[in-house]
């Protein structure tokens, strides 16, 4: 019954974390290039009072063992990169990846960080940055004097200026990709890290190399299913009460067993 109570505790706390999880999904159904994060669960070791094929006679053996379970836990989370929904959004330094990819950051410490979020701006140098300041790989500079901004599928970024006939090319973006995204470590402020299980990232123009391509214009919305992370929740919370009716019927037994004995 001692069993029993430690087992439902440790399914209770595997669904308090699978209930972490969906939170975090759903409090992020708006954030720009957002990915869907899974819980991923294992269970417990488990105690041999038989092994199957034990010998129970000269000629006999045993077709089952008997094992008792632990419980369960989360093991992990991995990420879902399907593609979100595009939002066109008129501006021409929002750029939506289409296809797979990540753009690359310069983080203060000198490391480059990975995001799908392309909401770019333009800080008082004329710098392509993200929201918080970052610079964009490569570093591409817009003119002060530029009075339109063009980003292609190909990553070419392109303005007009006056004074001089078509527009003229001042950067290409590239983007990164790699063998394992879900091996990618979360930073925050929808960022990514390399780690050594996601692999070396793979950097080209977009449209090359299994690359993506780029909308000008467009963001790419978070790929969080709303309706399936309440249907998630519902059996979160299901699980998490079911996992306490063990508890409370392990206490009633270890009562009744106690009373029985001071009786």
């Amino acid at each position: 019954m001692f069993r029993a109570m430690w087992t439902s505790a440790a399914g209770m706390t595997a669904q308090q974390q699978n209930l972490d999880i969906i939170s975090n999904n759903m409090a992020n159904v708006n954030t720009v290039g957002y990915k869907q994060l899974q819980p991923v669960f294992d269970d417990l070791i488990y105690q041999t009072v038989k092994d199957p094929g034990m010998q129970t006679s000269q000629n006999s053996q045993n077709p089952i063992g008997y094992q008792l379970g632990l419980g369960a836990y989360i093991d992990g989370t991995y990420g879902i990169f399907t593609q979100g929904n595009v939002q066109q959004t008129g501006n021409p330094l929002d750029v939506a990846i289409q296809g797979n990819g990540f753009f690359q950051v310069a983080m203060p410490d000198g490391t480059i960080a990975y995001t799908r979020n392309g909401q770019f701006q333009l800080d008082a140098n004329g710098d392509l940055v993200t929201a918080d300041g970052y610079l964009i790989q490569p570093q591409i500079t817009v003119p002060p004097n530029a009075t339109s901004v063009n980003i292609g599928p190909d990553g070419t970024v392109a303005v007009t200026i006056p004074g001089q006939q078509g527009v003229q090319t001042v950067g290409q973006l590239q983007m990164a990709n790699f063998v394992n995204p879900a091996g990618l470590k979360r930073i925050g402020n929808n960022l990514f890290e390399q780690t050594q299980a996601s692999g070396n990232p793979i950097v080209s123009n977009p449209g090359t190399q299994g690359l993506g391509t780029l909308l000008s214009g467009y963001t790419e919305a978070s790929n969080v299913n709303i309706v399936n992370e309440m249907v998630n929740l519902i059996i979160a919370e299901r699980a998490y009460q079911f996992n306490s009716k063990g508890i409370n019927a392990a206490e009633s037994m270890l009562s009744t067993a106690a009373n029985l004995y001071t009786g």
